[in-house]
């Protein structure tokens, strides 16, 4: 694929937004001492698998972003690639800051629905794309799995 400088500047814009974004709202949302504290089904994942995965899915989430961006900023899956970003990055205030693990549990459904429609909208348009969702949606689907578990034991 050949990129113009301005495709080129795109990406990086995109890439900066969605690492950076979830950068800082891993760091000012961190677990402390109360999800230390959360009774946690067998399945939980230990600490560190966190950062490798969601680092690898922001990628692989603004790659997808701007490959439908380029396509047209007001079609069906921008809008849709921007509604899971929102989703996406309010999920961990919710769960760790607020400390409101059921609402959390909403938002990460309604998170999974949007990026099952990204998923099935873009497939028309860009498989690359649609494919790129398709590790998130499985990540997602274990969290939603995951969030729920820890909303009933606690």
């Amino acid at each position: 694929m050949n990129l113009r400088a301005g495709e080129l500047g795109g990406l990086f814009l995109f890439l900066a937004l969605v690492l950076g974004g979830g950068l800082v709202i891993g760091f000012a949302t961190a677990p402390g001492a109360w999800y230390a504290a959360l009774s946690k089904p067998p399945f939980n994942p230990p600490s560190w698998v966190f950062a490798p995965v969601w680092t690898a899915l922001y990628i692989m989430i603004a790659i997808a972003g701007w490959r439908v961006w380029r396509e047209g900023r007001s079609r069906v899956p921008m809008k849709l690639w921007l509604v899971q970003l929102v989703l996406n990055f309010a999920w961990s205030p919710i769960f760790f800051s607020a400390q409101r693990i059921d609402i959390a549990l909403g938002v990460i459904v309604l998170l999974l629905v949007t990026i099952i429609g990204f998923i099935v909208i873009s497939w028309q348009r860009d498989k690359n794309a649609s494919l790129l969702f398709a590790p998130y949606a499985a990540w997602v689907t274990f969290a939603s799995v995951l969030n729920g578990a820890i909303w009933l034991l606690n």
